[in-house]
């Protein structure tokens, strides 16, 4: 019986850490792949923070609506921001989402929904941060945060706007590009 449990101990204690890399269908479907011209950027999905602008991005990501999108204002060590399909910072997809702020800090990273002094007229523009931002904190919706790939969001084009901006070449749910 004790070779029997040390067996099953052993035999768990290879196959669950070499499993643990492994997404199960539900991380997949709230995580994005934002690709760029200099590669693929991951963003972990927080629908615990704001499932409504959580449900939103992917809808939009699904439609192709963020690809070929630029980075129309980029403010070194602040944030990258996009989302603009005229590229000027006056539009969107033409649906306001309702706040869902949070105490998430703005951190390196995090993600939020850029929108105008309403508190309610977040639509499809969004911004990554490159530093902290205890200002924003409270005041802006959080809906995901950068997981892989933050040193290609560094490099994108500074400018307000750039002089030759980035382009976000497609935005995916990830649980859509995996099951291809």
């Amino acid at each position: 019986m004790s070779r029997l449990i040390l067996a099953v101990t052993v035999i768990l204690g290879v196959l669950v850490p070499a499993l643990a890399p492994f997404q199960t269908t539900e991380d997949l479907e709230n995580m994005l792949y934002l690709e760029l011209a200099s590669g693929r950027v991951v963003i972990k999905l927080r629908p615990d923070l704001a499932p409504n602008h959580v449900e939103r991005i992917k809808e939009l990501a699904r439609e192709g609506f963020y690809d070929g999108v630029v980075f129309h204002r980029v403010i070194d060590g602040f944030m990258a921001q996009t989302g603009d399909p005229t590229g000027t910072g006056r539009g969107g997809s033409g649906k306001k989402l309702k706040a869902e702020f949070t105490k998430t800090p703005y951190v390196r990273g995090v993600i939020g929904m850029a929108r105008a002094n309403d508190p309610n007229s977040g639509d499809s523009q969004f911004f990554i941060m490159f530093a902290p931002a205890p200002f924003l904190n409270g005041q802006y919706t959080v809906w995901g945060e950068v997981t892989e790939g933050m040193e290609l969001v560094d490099g994108i084009a500074k400018g307000e706007p750039p002089a030759k901006p980035d382009k976000i070449v497609k935005l995916a749910v990830a649980a859509d590009v995996e099951a291809q």
